[in-house]
């Protein structure tokens, strides 16, 4: 392979994976671990999922790997061979498996190098991501809910809580883990003597804030093993009742999994019920909102009549637009108080 990144362009790459014909699964996994030189471990890895046709965005640092990728069914035991040979920590590591099935979660392989495979804005020498709270499987997970003594904490976006969350859970109101992690601090002081149970999407960042809580003196700190991906998965099997209410957000084309049938947000644009994520239309916005199916005919797909107008525009002066200062104030933010101020 010549090549060690993409070089087909994305619009191909969207309507290949429209084309396509075999089965996929959506898996995620994450550990930390110490890794040496993460650029050397990166390209031998990126040219062996290449060739295992994976798809999917995968993180590395010098802290561990985190991965959210789309693999070809039927080479599911080739992926763990090849994950858990890639390096002696990442032996039967746990991989998430989503709980919709053959969804085109995916449509081309990204691997990057990053700092951090989570930014937590954490710059304490002395903190260690591996001192973590105590993991908690499905059936607990319902035992502590029940429990007056236990808090739930939502360690996820705001737009995530916002279509789904565990009963009673606190939210953590922000755009960026780095925020949340002082955020929870604050919140929960005072609270030392509660258990406390944080929770995210499969696990990677409220297993950094058990840690976090830690180091900052919390001793009864657990989090979900696996996340709610895990809970959710494990729950369905095992029978027990579903405390997680809603949709779970993913970071993937499907920007969801259904948990349960309760739809608890409204359309950003009227206010109806409805838990359907969808990015602007227009280019020059991309802003992620909710908006209901009516309002998706209304607007063109788009977060507001300013966003209808500039759509109508040539692809030129659309160009011009993006490049020009008149963009200044539709940059891409995931706050629904920056939407509705945008809408007429």
């Amino acid at each position: 392979m010549k090549f060690l990144h993409n070089t087909i362009s994305n619009r191909q790459l969207k309507e290949e994976i429209k084309k396509e014909k075999i089965h996929r699964t959506t898996i995620s996994f994450y550990k930390y671990f110490n890794l040496e030189n993460p650029k050397e471990y990166r390209d031998n890895l990126y040219k062996k999922f290449f060739d295992l046709n994976v798809f999917g965005r995968v993180y590395i640092a010098s802290e561990g790997i985190n991965g959210q990728i789309s693999v070809p069914t039927e080479s599911i035991e080739k992926f763990k061979k090849t994950l858990y040979d890639s390096h002696k920590d990442l032996d039967e590591i746990r991989l998430n498996i989503a709980i919709e099935e053959n969804q085109k979660s995916f449509w081309v392989l990204r691997m990057k190098v990053r700092e951090k495979i989570v930014a937590d804005g954490i710059t304490d020498k002395n903190f260690s991501v591996l001192n973590t709270g105590k993991y908690l499987k499905a059936k607990e997970v319902n035992d502590m809910i029940e429990d007056t003594q236990t808090i739930f904490v939502d360690m996820r976006n705001h737009y995530e809580y916002e279509v789904g969350h565990f009963e009673g859970a606190i939210e953590v109101p922000s755009n960026t883990f780095r925020e949340q992690l002082p955020m929870a601090l604050n919140m929960l002081q005072g609270k030392k003597d509660k258990n406390i149970v944080m929770y995210c999407t499969g696990g990677i960042r409220c297993e950094k804030a058990t840690a976090y809580m830690k180091h900052n003196g919390f001793e009864n700190i657990y989090h979900i093993e696996g996340g709610i991906i895990e809970y959710a998965r494990k729950a369905k099997e095992q029978g027990l009742p579903l405390k997680f209410i809603g949709k779970n957000f993913v970071f993937d084309e499907r920007m969801g999994e259904r948990i349960t049938n309760d739809i608890i947000s409204n359309c950003h644009q009227c206010g109806e019920l409805c838990d359907s994520h969808i990015n602007c239309a227009n280019d020059n916005c991309h802003i992620l909102f909710i908006q209901c199916e009516k309002c998706k005919e209304k607007y063109e797909n788009c977060c507001s009549t300013k966003c209808t107008e500039i759509m109508k525009l040539s692809e030129e002066e659309r160009k011009i637009l993006r490049k020009g200062k008149k963009n200044d104030k539709l940059v891409f933010n995931k706050s629904k108080h920056n939407l509705m101020m945008n809408i007429n």
